[in-house]
């Protein structure tokens, strides 16, 4: 199993302070926290794509390709790609060079964002969206599997014998997941294709995400690429710990209250108590996570956001070096027992390749 972290890359002002961080000082927080990310032993950094204020990373790769220069074992995903208004031309490009310079530790979510204006500022119309994810990630996904691709759709120019470069490294694409915090018909694609499917259950309750992630298993199986147990699930979550948790919640209190997602909505207490967030002790945090498998059943990915609301980088790096030595480490022994051998791990480049190349010698035997 992975566990890891993902940002929002949010310029929010500290309330306990008044200071806000430049946007400088965020995105080179953003990669201080990525490389703090593998110190601590985890799997997975994530990074979101945004296009507008108070966020900063409108350009993953870029920030991917940079990290991947300063790391030897992380993951490098995103926690969306917008594939209703990037081109996927583009993105097959883009996801490939960095495949090739981080030797395949590359994968990445798709999304359709939540940021409605963003559709007409790239020439699109936001009511359109799930159309355009279903078209343009069938482009994407023919892109990184024919050499020469002949194409014709509703929401972009036809190509005709287009060769995208660079190809994916060793011929096999990044793993897709697929994000969703609403929409069954993101599950659906997702299990129609045989790719992942991520739950970002930072913000609802849990019933609904149960929908959404049992649609995806069963769906997963009838299109015939494993049981359901078999189907590649991944998790949000959400922490701030301390040693006692009056002291975490205590100190948490201010940031989220500000929040630029959920400040002044619901009370601390009624968020923890609805969604995955856990402010409290790095104990109740682990057995808050474990809880997940109870709810969603064995699963592939874990992230959590941590760098978010204003919180100063020093207290970030703290949260990491908790989360690393105290919790992760725990979750992964128990998460470990009892974890049925068919159920896969998490995706990783290697694996791929010797999926593939299993695949080539059934056929050919």
């Amino acid at each position: 199993m992975q566990f890891g972290i993902f940002t929002v890359g949010d310029v929010t002002t500290d309330p306990t302070t008044g200071r806000t961080p430049s946007e400088h000082e965020r995105i080179k927080a953003m990669v201080t926290i990525a490389q703090k990310a593998e110190e601590v032993g985890l799997d997975v950094f994530a990074t979101g794509e945004h296009h507008n204020p108070p966020f900063v990373p409108s350009s993953p790769t870029t920030m991917l390709g940079y990290v991947a220069a300063r790391t030897d074992r992380l993951i490098l995903s995103t926690s969306t790609t917008l594939i209703t208004t990037n081109d996927p031309v583009k993105i097959a490009e883009d996801f490939a060079m960095l495949q090739h310079l981080a030797d395949g530790r590359v994968d990445l979510m798709m999304g359709r964002g939540n940021t409605g204006p963003v559709y007409p500022w790239f020439g699109k119309d936001v009511r359109q969206g799930i159309e355009l994810a279903v078209e343009n990630y069938a482009l994407l996904h023919k892109l990184w599997r024919e050499d020469v691709v002949d194409w014709a759709g509703r929401f972009r120019t036809p190509l005709q014998s287009f060769t995208a470069t660079p190809r994916p490294l060793d011929g096999v694409p990044p793993f897709v997941w697929h994000g969703s915090i609403r929409s069954p018909e993101i599950a659906e694609q997702a299990a129609y294709y045989g790719d992942g499917f991520f739950a970002n259950n930072i913000f609802w309750p849990k019933d609904h995400f149960k929908r959404l992630i049992s649609l995806y298993r069963d769906r997963y199986a009838h299109y015939g690429h494993g049981t359901p147990e078999q189907a590649y699930v991944g998790l949000g979550g959400q922490v701030f710990m301390r040693k006692n948790s009056q002291d975490a919640v205590r100190e948490f209190r201010p940031y989220f209250d500000n929040a630029p997602v959920y400040g002044h909505g619901p009370s601390l207490e009624d968020f923890t108590e609805q969604t995955p967030l856990t402010v409290g002790s790095p104990q109740e945090v682990i057995e808050k996570t474990l809880a997940f498998r109870e709810h969603f059943g064995d699963y592939q990915r874990q992230l959590f956001l941590m760098d978010h609301a204003g919180l100063p980088q020093k207290t970030v790096l703290e949260q990491l070096d908790i989360l690393g030595e105290e919790v992760v480490p725990v979750l992964r022994e128990e998460f470990a027992k009892g974890r049925p051998a068919q159920v896969p791990d998490g995706p990783t480049h290697t694996a791929l390749v010797a999926r593939r190349d299993a695949e080539l010698q059934e056929v050919q035997a």
